[in-house]
């Protein structure tokens, strides 16, 4: 391949999501030529029974998995990625019930870190749900906490909700308490990733209609 794919290339790699076209374009001065070639000669080579696919979409370049692997990828990784996000899930889920409705990348704002996965994981157990979407560019997708949510973790109403710390040390509890039901396993918490955010500490809570 060209040394513009390659950098390109390297790019997608390294960024791990989408990336605009326009932007890569920008900050590399490339010609619309040059963009269009790198992107073609990328295609070309990340795809077919290629494990990794190049997509393009909305103007935006990203690296994927082949499709057509996902029950062996999903095989190998599930199980690890579970283990490493319990507590970011955990940290996600009680930011999402602080400021309920708020949008993956509010969250992301507050953990400074991608929540994707987290989200999609908490959605998929129904512990949060799509309620709208925010007025504002894109109009990004709000999320809130379930009747799951309250039900699971012994909370009658949000209104109840305790402070930052007692919330996620209540959620860590329950959740081992949960999986110790099943097997002997160990607690897979053991602290807070980050520090409190400090619009949690001494936040007084409201009660989202």
């Amino acid at each position: 391949m060209s040394r513009l794919s390659n950098i390109l290339q390297s790019v997608l790699f390294l960024s791990g999501k989408a990336v605009e076209e326009s932007f890569i374009k920008e900050k590399l001065q490339l010609s619309a030529k040059e963009m269009k070639d790198a992107v073609a000669e990328l295609q070309a080579q990340f795809s077919g029974e290629n494990g990794i696919h190049l997509l393009r979409f909305n103007g935006k370049l990203q690296f994927a998995t082949n499709p057509q692997y996902a029950k062996e990828v999903e095989a190998v990784l599930n199980p690890i990625k579970e283990k490493e996000l319990t507590n970011a899930m955990l940290e996600t889920l009680a930011i999402v019930a602080y400021k309920q409705p708020v949008t993956r990348l509010e969250i992301e704002e507050i953990r400074a870190v991608d929540c994707t996965y987290s989200v999609q994981n908490l959605t998929r157990l129904g512990l949060i749900e799509a309620v709208g979407r925010k007025e504002t560019i894109g109009k990004p997708l709000l999320f809130a906490t379930t009747d799951e949510f309250l039900k699971r973790f012994s909370i009658g109403d949000v209104s109840e909700l305790p402070d930052y710390e007692t919330l996620l040390e209540k959620l860590k509890e329950i959740s081992y308490a949960n999986t110790a039901a099943v097997t002997d396993a160990k607690p897979m918490f053991d602290k807070v990733e980050e520090p409190v955010p400090e619009f949690l500490q001494g936040e007084k809570v409201e009660v989202v209609e």
